[in-house]
């Protein structure tokens, strides 16, 4: 293990992203159902930073958020929060930071687009669809409550993560 400059790379990114990805969370703005947070500029730039190894951070935040530790937004955490609407949210972040990560493993510019654009959305399809099952939406109202308000947004968040991965080494 010592000389392994790529594995501490891993834990010292790992553990960074867990405490950005934490500290977006508190960075938010209350809205019902779903908060706005800093939390999806994280994730995204997790897969851009770390490739398809970003999924070790963000499912160590969901877990540690789910064993207790108050991590999720505005501090919260157990899991009620998974089941709660945000759930769906929160275990999209996954499978984002794996697809983000996977396109970036790639050297086309255009392909690092289209895993950030495809990492929102698969963030929203999680989030619209625990929305769905949790509270009992429709598709239209989950896609009103769920996405449209977080869209502008999200896409600048989007915008920031590629600028800002593609100024670290």
């Amino acid at each position: 293990m010592f000389g392994d400059l790529e594995r501490s790379r891993s834990i010292a990114y790992s553990a960074a992203f867990i405490g950005l990805i934490a500290l977006g969370g508190w960075i938010s703005v209350p809205c019902i159902p779903v908060p706005f947070t800093l939390q999806t500029l994280f994730v995204l730039l997790a897969g851009a930073v770390m490739k398809r190894k970003a999924v070790i951070p963000v499912i160590a935040f969901v877990l540690l958020g789910s064993l207790g530790l108050p991590v999720f937004h505005n501090g919260m955490a157990g899991p009620a929060v998974l089941l709660g609407p945000t759930g769906g949210y929160l275990i999209g972040f996954i499978f984002a930071a794996l697809v983000v990560g996977l396109a970036y493993e790639q050297s086309s510019w255009y392909m690092h687009l289209i895993g950030l654009t495809f990492g929102t959305v698969i963030i929203y399809l999680f989030g619209m669809g625990w929305l769905m099952c949790s509270l009992g939406m429709g598709v239209i109202p989950a896609f009103t409550a769920g996405v449209l308000p977080f869209a502008i947004g999200d896409a600048i968040k989007a915008g920031a993560a590629y600028m800002i991965a593609q100024r670290l080494p």
